[in-house]
């Protein structure tokens, strides 16, 4: 093995090692997850050296370096306000949702109106429009981090995959009896997995256009599901209350996650994988071990129906979003309660940390979405101006960039 060049992660912090076995060009990541402002760096890059055969100590200086700019990187804290920066009308009915490419140079909407539009972020122009399917277009995402490719599942039953550079439509998967809620690519972007109303998850073949495994045995319908970090397993949440986890490699279910009184909204990885945290409408966010499929901890806090869970980007912090239009921040590690967030007057549907993990943005029924501080639970900005409820939201890759999803038909950047 033979050590090419280093690459720097700035969220999660970390180093990738890109080198040669074989003649075959790999990667592998150092992750970082615990570096903070006061690290010792001297200690952290003995501690690299120590368990990574590839870095010698010749190249210590050179990873204290890296470690030193990834420190800096994340200790900034700049405090940002954004601006309305352009109205998109987007679609000629409401939107679905809204999703970013890795760098954040473009952003995608889905809507009820059956097409998806890829738009330029700095400019705001429509690049493409998607078209082709006979019903709501109402799962979306890119292959990040490549960026290249988009897929967008629909009420059609079916799910598309295009060129997110041409607009071409490379494959139509068909085999589902009833609409694509939810889809996902595995982090190698050789996968797609799709859930649906009919209560399976299928896996498909990027490449070749192929169904390669049906996850079969939910009573109900999948709602939500999501790809570990190393890609070998997905999780599908259900409307029969439970979350299943899959083994990509036998297609065989590994656990079944039961202890929610009520449908499932929301199932996540945290970074690495090792924690799954589920939203129902039994009020509840509960975390469960991944490697045996225990419930570690019960999040109660509402008063009503759990709409949204998410992970910061090291794993260490969850939030929720609820229908009691509260949102709350509990530790992942002691499971308490850390923030509540009070002031939104209708739901709130989506909740996300900024790559950063320094701001908490909502989007709510009432119309607004809402930036907020999780360490003092000070609401920092309103994002007013649609004119009915947001229900998608995201930060780009370096979080200076916000787009926000209205049923208003009209799509927001602000910057």
């Amino acid at each position: 093995m033979k050590l090419k060049r280093f690459l720097l992660r700035y969220y999660p912090p970390g180093i990738i090692l890109e080198y040669e076995q074989g003649g075959i060009l790999k990667t592998k990541s150092i992750d970082l997850l615990d570096l903070g402002p006061t690290t010792d760096l001297d200690k952290v890059v003995d501690e690299i050296i120590y368990k990574e055969p590839l870095i010698t100590s010749s190249k210590a200086e050179q990873v204290k370096k890296l470690v030193g700019r990834l420190q800096e990187k994340i200790s900034q804290r700049e405090d940002l306000h954004f601006y309305l920066f352009k109205v998109l009308r987007a679609h000629i009915l409401p939107l679905t949702n809204v999703a970013f490419n890795k760098s954040g140079s473009s952003f995608i909407t889905g809507s009820y109106d059956r097409t998806c539009k890829v738009w330029d972020t700095s400019s705001g122009e429509e690049i493409h429009t998607l078209d082709g399917h006979r019903n709501v277009v109402y799962a979306i995402s890119f292959n990040n981090p490549y960026g290249d490719k988009i897929v967008t599942g629909s009420f059609d039953k079916t799910c598309r995959i295009w060129s997110s550079e041409s607009g071409k439509c490379y494959n139509v998967y068909k085999g589902h009896s009833a609409e694509i809620v939810c889809v996902s690519f595995n982090p190698q972007s050789t996968l797609i997995a799709t859930g649906s109303m009919d209560t399976t998850c299928r896996l498909w073949d990027v490449e070749k256009g192929l169904d390669v495994a049906t996850f079969s045995g939910h009573t109900g319908e999948i709602i939500s599901l999501a790809f570990s970090s190393t890609g070998t397993e997905v999780i599908t949440a259900s409307f029969d209350h439970t979350v299943a986890l899959w083994d990509v490699r036998s297609n065989q279910k590994i656990h079944t996650l039961i202890g929610h009184k009520a449908e499932i909204s929301s199932a996540v990885f945290n970074w690495d994988s090792s924690l799954i945290a589920t939203g129902s409408m039994d009020g509840t966010c509960k975390l469960w071990d991944r490697a045996s499929g225990r419930c570690t901890a019960t999040l109660k806090g509402h008063s009503d129906e759990v709409l949204d869970v998410a992970f910061d980007c090291i794993g260490q912090r969850v939030l929720t979003a609820s229908a009691d239009n509260t949102a709350c921040c509990y530790s992942a590690i002691t499971n308490q309660q850390i923030a509540k967030f009070y002031g939104h007057e209708g739901e709130i549907s989506k909740i996300t940390f900024n790559p950063q993990g320094t701001l908490v943005m909502t989007a709510s029924a009432d119309k607004t979405a809402r930036l907020w501080d999780p360490e003092t639970t000070e609401c920092k900005q309103i994002l007013e101006g649609h004119t009915d409820e947001i229900f998608s939201c995201a930060f780009n890759y370096e979080g200076n960039i916000i787009i926000t999803g209205s049923k208003d038909n009209t799509c927001r950047v602000w910057r």
